[in-house]
């Protein structure tokens, strides 16, 4: 198991502010309530207490009923991977960094120039993704734009689960496409009941369309895998300023009382189901009304979703690592920076967006990934602290050398060589060059170094796959064509 950091030293939020957020969030479902337009989704709350206005589709959720449904909701998620070794523990502050996005441009390894994602790209970054040490779960960066969408989710999870033993999550999109996924699964697991014990998939999907609307479509969908018992982050990304309050606090407010309603329909529907608060705050560009994530704020609110969540006992799902930069820059590396460390610090647990992307996640890129892959290993020695025992505190080295000595050549030395600082892996520390030199090619060597990186783990990483007869089986069943890993 990969046991994550334990993060928690970051917070925004302080305990008064997190208690008036949620009772803000609580009235805002009593007194206002959330539109619901599925009828059968209308019936499950009303069942439960909840006053539902049918012809209004109106439904307002009282606080007894949030907190019977806190009550039983996990506060403890163990999403696995295909390997034991890359099952991840989500709960308290315990910190994991991975993948994510829809994006609908990928830069060319090898030209850099945009292309649309293609399957062929899933495969390989899922590959890529295997190899770096620091992303802990796979969900698809890109959409594969060959793919005809009626199959899109079930030859998406095909594709990434064939190249990766690492945690897979992805959007089903449709009731059908859920159906499928969980079933696929569940042939590369034994059965359906094998990967309810050990579940290496799990699904995110965005029921919730801010501010405070239930999608009838995503809905049908999140009641199918809730029932199936796969585990789901319950994805709300309200954009402050468009579709929510532009103030942090207001938007705060509203996008926890979407999460509360989420967790109590989920658990209305199927008492018990694992998910994941799955709060995303963002920003809208108050000039153009575009998706702004770049900005300091968007990691503050996204680190404080780590606090809420913790308040109500749920494991979270959260982002970081969003830039509006198009290409991989500097502007990509500090607006990544911030918002990676800042949920690291506040101890998030399952952070994605977080490797590859560019472009307020329109776009990706091979290289990038190996980029973020070091920044993400370097928050997370942030968040492991200074260590301090009686061999790290070194009384008895300090003793052998005495004053005036050195320590170079000390068994201690020697013995935590490795281990004490972080070696980075695309600028060696010990390089030097001259200041003209740094300045005029620096930043496209780490670049070019990071793609070719990225080309190489691709190319020399193995990946245990899908028994070849069994894929075959799949392949056949799903109508799905060959991609390249």
């Amino acid at each position: 198991m990969t046991e994550g950091v334990i993060g928690g030293r970051y917070q925004p939020l302080t305990q008064d502010q997190i208690g008036r957020i949620h009772e803000s969030a609580l009235r805002i479902l009593e007194e206002i309530g959330v539109q619901v337009a599925l009828a059968e989704a209308q019936a499950v709350f009303a069942q439960a207490g909840a006053r539902v206005d049918a012809g209004a589709r109106r439904v307002r959720i009282p606080a007894r009923l949030v907190e019977k449904s806190l009550g039983l909701a996990p506060s403890r998620i163990v999403l696995c991977g295909r390997e034991p070794r890359h099952d991840l523990a989500l709960e308290d502050s315990r910190v994991y960094m991975g993948t994510g996005g829809a994006a609908l441009n990928v830069l060319d390894p090898d030209t850099g120039a945009a292309r649309p994602g293609k399957l062929r790209d899933i495969a390989q970054l899922a590959r890529l993704v295997d190899g770096l040490e620091n992303v802990h779960f796979f969900i698809r960066p890109c959409t594969a734009q060959d793919v005809p969408r009626e199959r899109l989710g079930v030859t998406e999870f095909h594709a990434a689960i064939s190249n990766t033993t690492k945690h897979v999550m992805g959007a089903g999109y449709t009731l059908e496409g859920v159906r499928q996924v969980i079933d696929m699964a569940g042939r590369v697991a034994g059965d359906v009941r094998a990967l309810r014990k050990r579940p290496f998939i799990s699904f995110t999907t965005g029921w919730m369309v801010s501010p405070l609307t239930f999608d009838p479509d995503a809905t049908r969908a999140l009641m199918e895998i809730l029932k199936r018992r796969i585990p789901v982050a319950l994805s709300s990304a309200p954009m402050a300023g468009s579709t929510a309050p532009i103030t942090m606090a207001g938007t705060l407010a509203q996008l926890h009382a979407e999460e509360l309603a989420g967790i109590v329909f989920s658990q209305l529907v199927k008492p018990g189901a694992p998910v994941l608060y799955g709060g995303i705050p963002g920003m809208a560009d108050m000039h153009d009304l575009s998706y702004k994530a770049g900005g300091v704020e968007f990691g503050l609110m996204n680190a404080a979703i780590s606090q809420l969540a913790g308040y109500i006992r749920v494991p979270n799902y959260c982002s970081a690592g969003i830039t509006e930069a198009r290409i991989p820059d500097m502007q990509a590396i500090y607006e990544k920076t911030f918002s990676i460390v800042q949920c690291a610090l506040a101890g998030a647990n399952y952070v994605h967006h977080a490797a590859g992307i560019l472009d307020s996640i329109l776009t990706v890129d091979y290289g990038q990934f190996v980029i973020d892959n070091e920044i993400i290993g370097m928050a997370l020695k942030m968040v492991r602290g200074i260590r301090v025992d009686e061999e790290h505190l070194a009384l008895e080295t300090i003793a052998e050398v005495g004053p005036g000595g050195n320590f170079v050549s000390t068994e201690h030395t020697l013995a935590h060589l490795r281990t004490e600082f972080l070696e980075p892996m695309l600028v060696p520390r010990h390089v030097r060059a001259a200041p003209e030199a740094l300045q005029m090619h620096q930043p496209p060597d780490i670049l070019a170094g990071a793609r070719e990186r990225a080309k190489r783990i691709i190319r020399e990483h193995e990946v245990p796959g899908i028994p070849r007869a069994l894929d075959r089986e799949i392949r056949e069943t799903y109508g799905l064509g060959r991609q390249e890993g």
